[in-house]
């Protein structure tokens, strides 16, 4: 037949048909061909079949096309089609006439995706199925091993021709196994990382395992991350190569360089983050150098924006913030945000006057109004510049200063730029170490305990102790509360100190008891600070009190005025937890705040201590607010206690005036934990020795018994009633 009449016939048969046949003829020598379409949902169709189907299943060719593929192959395995490479099975062939012969069929599939092209060929001899069945027994051990193994897996030659790969090497590349095998594999390589993979394979031929980070190219043009294991196989006669499993890492790279974005970056706003500020003014800062400079900016009254149009605005802000700050700087600028609402700007190659210029046009950038919820806010920040000089020795101390040149700023009025000055820069260091010190001595036991007595204002009895906390530095000497506590609360040592002041308190207690017997002083009060009262304190002192065996009465909280103005509801809540534990509470400094007497009635207070500023306007002829604190006291049913008492004059006055115990210098100092024992064993000696006796006498034997008072102004005892 000439090829002008076959020429009709093949310009009907669609082009995937053709590709498939002519792909088919490249792999084998067919004889019986049917192309196959598994693309569709339903189950595979027969699209096309040669003469060979003809001559060998006796179908006529016009009854091949659109027959499922299951009316050829009854028993159609699931390993037949598989794309990544061709498959040969020996199956069962259902003919023309229903029977079923035996027959071995290759599937081929084809480049275009859900096409195969199956050939059949008759079945072998039986001596042939023998060694074909021993070949297919290692064939299929072969392929469980690796074929079906999810890590890509290969075998080279030694001129880096491929002799096998398994199913996840072809996925990895994206080409089936005849495309791949007997050629070399490098094509399917990056290009720049081709030389070094060539390299160490070479390493393995000469009998070493490597390992190797190779980027594959699929054929797609995709690019994946892997890592290539490459060991020696020896072959029978001498010949080898490697076997080399290949490991794809990029979605593993890929989520290690989102955790590491992250560890660097702030994710509200994607700025740097303080982590990555530290590293970055590490890397350029030289001692001695010059024109690194650091901007420290803190949004002036932030606060207010949470709270009136809540977080989601705020946080709003805050990206708006990042952004501008970006629009304003150099691109070589790094802006990072520090945390909350502070941001730090670092700049190269510039002086100071520089810095300031660059501050105020992000001071007047950022003041453009910004839309919030229909709100129109402007935003002013504080800004903190310093620019590195000679005294700069570590990249932590250009940082730092410029932090301290931003509260300047606030200090000064807010909206601010404010460079920093030698002297703040010396008080500043000199803060940071003296923080450092007290952090020390909290920890090693470097801060001890005070007590000052306090008595009742008309016998002069002592009920109590106020414990206070003394820090003597190695080289200052004496530091006293009004700096070390202040220190406490602003670097976050306050809950340190308290747990000293609280646990040295407790256990003293229980060593007075123990020592004085009855004479141990009855109370003894612990100031707490404002920045301690939360849901934590009152199990904090149920704790101590039960470890050192003290009874809650035994203990009386001291808490400032303006704490309980500061956080009223928290303030209530924490201090009612302690009443019921059986804690005592006071009211320290009262009358130097603006607490409301409404809240005041409302909240569980035992006692007002009178500020000594009030006490000592006593002496001026000043009683006024001494009397009205006292009044107010005793009209809500309250002790109250007057602190700095320092002469006999103001505690008369202060009996007059009703308050009902005494406290300060004039009473007694403040002393340490032995002297204030000898104090209250001499107190109760006195006491002992002045008081009156009864005389009970019978004919016999007269026995004499102390009582507990005495004339207060005479010497005289009153015994059976009459004075003597």
């Amino acid at each position: 037949m000439s090829p002008s009449a076959l020429r009709p016939a093949w310009a009907a048969v669609p082009t995937p048909v053709v590709t498939a046949v002519f792909h088919s003829v490249a792999v084998t020598d067919g004889a019986a061909v049917l192309v196959v379409d598994a693309s569709g949902p339903g189950v595979p169709v027969v699209t096309w079949g040669s003469a060979g189907v003809e001559r060998l299943l006796g179908y006529a060719l016009s009854d091949v096309p659109g027959r499922p593929l299951s009316a050829f192959l009854p028993d159609l395995p699931a390993g037949l089609l598989r794309a990544e490479r061709a498959s040969c099975l020996p199956l069962p062939v259902r003919t023309v006439t229903g029977a079923l012969v035996e027959a071995v069929v290759l599937a081929t599939p084809s480049t275009d995706p859900g096409v195969w092209a199956l050939r059949f060929q008759a079945g072998a001899t039986d001596a042939e199925r023998v060694l074909a069945d021993t070949a297919a027994a290692h064939e299929r051990r072969f392929s469980t091993l690796t074929e079906r193994s999810p890590v890509p897996t290969l075998l080279s030659d030694h001129g880096m021709r491929l002799a096998h790969v398994n199913d996840a090497f072809c996925r990895l590349t994206g080409r089936q196994a005849e495309q791949l095998l007997g050629t070399g594999w490098l094509a399917d390589v990056h290009p720049d990382d081709v030389e070094e993979l060539v390299d160490r394979a070479a390493e393995v031929l000469t009998g070493g395992a490597v390992e190797v980070r190779v980027r594959m190219v699929r054929a797609d043009g995709a690019v994946r991350s892997t890592v290539a294991r490459f060991a020696p196989l020896e072959a029978p006669g001498g010949a080898g190569g490697f076997v080399g499993t290949i490991e794809d890492v990029t979605e593993r790279l890929e989520f290690e360089a989102q955790l590491a974005h992250l560890a660097h970056h702030d994710p509200l706003t994607g700025l740097p983050n303080r982590t990555r500020l530290a590293d970055y003014v590490a890397d350029r800062f030289v001692p001695g150098g010059r024109g690194l400079a650091c901007l420290f900016l803190d949004v002036d009254d932030f606060k207010v924006v949470n709270d009136s149009l809540g977080h989601a605005a705020g946080d709003q802000l805050l990206v708006q913030v990042a952004t501008r700050l970006r629009s304003v700087v150099r691109p070589s600028d790094l802006v990072v945000r520090f945390g909350g609402d502070e941001f730090v700007v670092v700049c190269e190659r510039v002086s100071e006057d520089d810095a300031v210029a660059l501050a105020g046009r992000i001071g007047a950038e950022l003041a453009r109004p910004v839309q919030l919820g229909g709100v129109s806010v402007s935003v002013r920040v504080s800004v903190g510049v310093t620019v590195q000089t000679d005294e700069h020795v570590t990249a932590d101390e250009l940082v730092r200063d410029c932090d301290i040149a931003m509260y300047q700023a606030k200090a000064d009025g807010k909206g601010r730029v404010s460079v920093l000055d030698q002297d703040s820069r010396a008080q500043a260091r000199d803060k940071l170490r003296l923080v450092a010190d007290l952090r020390s001595a909290i920890e090693d036991g470097g801060l001890r305990l005070a007590f000052q007595p306090v008595v009742e204002t008309v016998s002069r009895r002592p009920v109590g102790v106020e414990a206070l906390a003394r820090w003597t530095h190695p080289t200052r000497g004496p530091i006293g509360p009004q700096v070390f506590v202040a220190l406490a609360e602003e670097s976050g040592l306050v809950d340190a100190l308290g747990t000293v002041v609280l646990e040295g308190s407790c256990a003293q207690v229980a060593r007075w008891d123990a020592e004085l017997g009855p004479a141990a002083p009855r109370v003894v009060n612990v100031n707490v600070s404002a920045l301690q009262l939360d849901e934590h304190l009152p199990a904090q002192v149920a704790s101590a009190l039960q470890r050192h065996g003290v009874g809650a009465d035994r203990l009386c909280v001291e808490i400032t005025e303006s704490a309980l103005v500061r956080h009223p509801e928290r303030a209530a809540r924490v201090l009612g937890e302690l009443r019921a534990l059986g804690v005592r509470i006071a009211v320290d400094d009262f009358g130097t705040g603006w607490s409301s007497l409404a809240t005041l009635r409302h909240l569980p207070v035992d006692c007002l201590k009178v500020d000594r500023s009030f006490v000592a306007e006593l002496a001026d002829g000043r009683p006024q607010i001494t009397s009205a604190v006292v009044a107010l006291a005793a009209s809500l049913g309250l002790e109250s206690t007057a602190e700095g008492v320092e002469t006999e004059e103001q505690a008369r006055a202060l009996g007059a005036l009703g308050a009902t115990h005494l406290q300060g210098f004039g009473i007694a100092t403040p002393m340490d934990a032995a002297d204030t024992t000898a104090w209250f064993a001499a107190q109760a000696a006195r006491a002992a020795a002045t008081s009156p006796t009864v005389i009970s006498a019978t004919a016999s034997s007269p026995t004499v018994v102390p009582v507990a008072r005495r004339a207060p102004e005479t010497e005289e005892f009153v015994v059976d009633g009459v004075t003597s």
